[in-house]
């Protein structure tokens, strides 16, 4: 009671929380000997136990020759005040989503854990974590489904690791752990492949039983770097290595692997400027029919780099598809195989045709079906002596969308072909609805014909199923003779290959006509 103060004023200081008292009181006492105003804030214990935060300022009364005779001061009860501003701060530094650490906090716990493990003489591990095809679920099943997966994820995680451990969101579907004061890599390589492991179990959500696997990149202090900007990027850099390959794995950084980041930096900033350049070129294989004649070409990109010479596509296409730039790339190869096609066709080759492979992004592209009429309508050549390839495993990506875009092409008029048939995993009643023209044979098979019993069988299965669909059907990669014979012998309609034909440029290929227009029956 306030009447108890009379006899000791000291009283209510028994009410402060015992871990604020001594702090408290220090602070008033020194505030009271500087003759200065004093500000501090400390939890007292109700008589029901209730604990509230009060903020005390007091300030010196001082006489007319500036002496302080007294102390006067105003207690507020702050605790709304005190738990509002903890939630802020809480929301600054957790992500909104999973209640994880967000950048900005595992940033700062990093910086003090390198300080701890140089004092201490430890090993520290940063480990990115990355949901492999998130974006698939997020298209397909919605935002909300996505979202409630981050949720169940960070919760896997958090149970697979130790308290002290630390796991951040860092965005969308990235994560990262920070592993202080370990002896041996082995024990972090454990712990990645139990992360890894985690995910082998499926996600229930919203009636779905999601698959999903992780790629992990691991980066080690001090054997990969010293400070937190190289151990973050050693870390990205190995995680893309274990994405490639084939994901669901982990991998430890190597100094290998960013002199190879570097070289794909390089790689990918030359690429940017080799369209305004100048630089890239298209080549033409000939495809011809069973009677020999030249029926149409291939149209494959070429990249002779003006000081690496020419770079193979198998180097430069999966970084153009990775950094977007398979779009404009995809763009220039579709506008110059039909400008040169019409060109020829002006020139008295009016039947032939070209064929354009297109990639997985390109079919994940919307307006795919624009750009292609456009291009027609640029070049002036008409939609049937275009043809455009599709491989069985790009289709398999997202089989409905793919379709919708099959039947817009087909709209336009245009040709399709299945290309690389036999190497995917397309379910033959997913097969007969495609609106295709041509199923091509993958050279896989072609190459041990006849020899080889099992890519005989499998080749004149396709043959026979294409032919029983109503589809032309291709052999690429013909080389030998006795390839040629089998495969004309079972009926394949078309032939193409480095032994009947290899890729060549525009000049060559027109000087090649005029010089042969057919090979031997």
């Amino acid at each position: 009671p306030a009447a108890g103060l009379l006899d000791d004023w000291h009283a209510w200081t028994a009410h402060i929380h015992p871990e604020d008292r001594e702090r408290a009181l220090r602070e008033i006492r020194a505030g009271a000997a500087d003759r200065d105003n004093d500000d501090t804030r400390f939890r007292v214990i109700k008589p029901s136990g209730e604990v509230r935060y009060v903020h005390l300022r007091s300030f010196a009364v001082q006489d007319e020759r500036s002496r302080t005779v007294r102390r006067a001061g105003i207690a507020q009860d702050v605790t709304e005040q005190h738990l509002q501003e903890l939630r802020i701060q809480h929301m600054a530094y957790h992500d909104a989503l999973t209640g994880l650490p967000n950048r900005s906090l595992v940033l700062d716990r990093l910086e003090q854990g390198l300080r701890m493990a140089r004092h201490r003489g430890r090993m520290l591990a940063v480990i990115f974590i990355d949901l492999d095809r998130f974006k698939n679920i997020n298209d397909t099943l919605g935002h909300l489904v996505g979202d409630e997966l981050l949720c169940q994820v960070a919760l896997r995680l958090r149970q697979q690791l130790p308290p002290e451990v630390t796991l951040a969101r860092l965005g969308g579907d990235e994560f990262l752990v920070l592993i202080e004061d370990q002896t041996e890599a082995a024990q972090i390589a454990q712990t990645a492949e139990e992360l890894v492991r985690a995910f082998e179990e499926a996600f229930l959500i919203d009636g779905h039983d999601l698959h999903v696997s992780a790629s992990l990149g691991v980066s080690l202090y001090p054997r990969d770097g010293n400070d937190e900007h190289l151990l973050l990027k050693y870390a990205d850099t190995a995680l893309y290595r274990a994405k490639a390959a084939g994901r669901s794995t982990y991998c430890f950084f190597s100094p290998e692997m960013d002199r190879q980041a570097h070289a794909r930096l390089r790689l990918e900033n030359d690429l940017c400027h080799a369209i305004d350049r100048n630089e890239l070129c298209l080549h033409y294989q000939p495809q011809f029919d069973a009677r020999g004649r030249l029926v149409g070409v291939e149209a494959l990109l070429r990249w002779p780099h003006p000081q690496r010479g020419m770079i193979s596509p198998a180097e430069f296409i999966p970084i153009a598809e990775e950094s977007g730039l398979i779009h404009p790339l995809g763009d220039w190869v579709l506008g110059e195989a039909c400008r040169q096609v019409r060109q020829w066709q002006r020139q008295g080759h009016p039947e032939m045709r070209v064929a354009v492979n297109l990639s997985v992004r390109q079919l994940q592209r919307r307006g795919l079906d624009q750009t292609v009429r456009s291009e027609l309508r640029r070049s002036g050549l008409e939609a049937t002596y275009l043809e455009l390839e599709i491989t069985e495993s790009s289709m398999m990506e997202d089989p409905a969308g793919t379709m919708t875009l099959l039947h817009a092409l087909r709209g336009i008029g245009v040709q399709l072909s299945v290309d690389d048939f036999g190497t995917g995993y397309s379910s033959l009643s997913h097969l007969k609805e495609l609106p295709i023209d041509k199923m091509k044979i993958d050279r896989s098979f072609v190459r041990e014909l006849p020899q080889q019993r099992e890519s005989a069988a499998i080749a004149g299965a396709i043959i026979e199923l294409a032919r029983g669909l109503g589809l032309t059907v291709v052999a690429e990669g013909v080389e030998t003779e006795a390839q040629r014979e089998f495969l004309l012998a079972h009926g394949c309609d078309q032939l193409q290959g480095m032994g009947i034909g290899a890729p060549m440029d525009a000049v060559a290929l027109q000087a090649w006509q005029r010089a042969r227009t057919s090979i031997p029956t």
